[in-house]
């Protein structure tokens, strides 16, 4: 099993040029994952995505996003961060953290891992 423990949503004044880094760290047991990231979503929609990254450290962003949201992983590669700037009130959702691709064990097949997600808030 894997757990993802997420940490930084809340409440930022988009006029201020409000900025979030949200955390998310990756544990328990298991062989691999290929990708971990963020999605979102917005109240009566489907997740979208935010934001991935390869354990190789190749990043992928939902569209237009790019220009304001930075994602990276430390040198662990369990812990993906999400700096999210210049937000707007549009970026209000609940931000989930996604574990991609793990593989419990060597032959296993690979499954998604979602956590419990963070509420992020952007006021005008």
């Amino acid at each position: 099993q894997v757990q993802l423990a997420e940490s930084g949503g809340g409440l930022v004044q988009a006029e201020a040029g409000g900025s979030l880094r949200l955390s998310c760290e990756a544990s328990g047991t298991y062989f691999s994952l290929d990708e971990l990231g963020w999605w979102r979503q917005f109240p009566g929609k489907q997740r979208e995505l935010v934001a991935t990254i390869t354990t190789d450290g190749l990043p992928n962003y939902g569209s237009s996003l790019w220009d304001r949201f930075a994602i990276s992983r430390d040198s662990t590669k369990t812990t993906v961060y999400l700096q999210m700037n210049h937000l707007k009130p549009e970026d209000t959702a609940v931000y989930y953290c996604i574990a991609e691709g793990v593989r419990l064990h060597r032959d296993s097949p690979k499954v998604d891992y979602w956590g419990q997600g963070t509420q992020v808030t952007v006021s005008s």
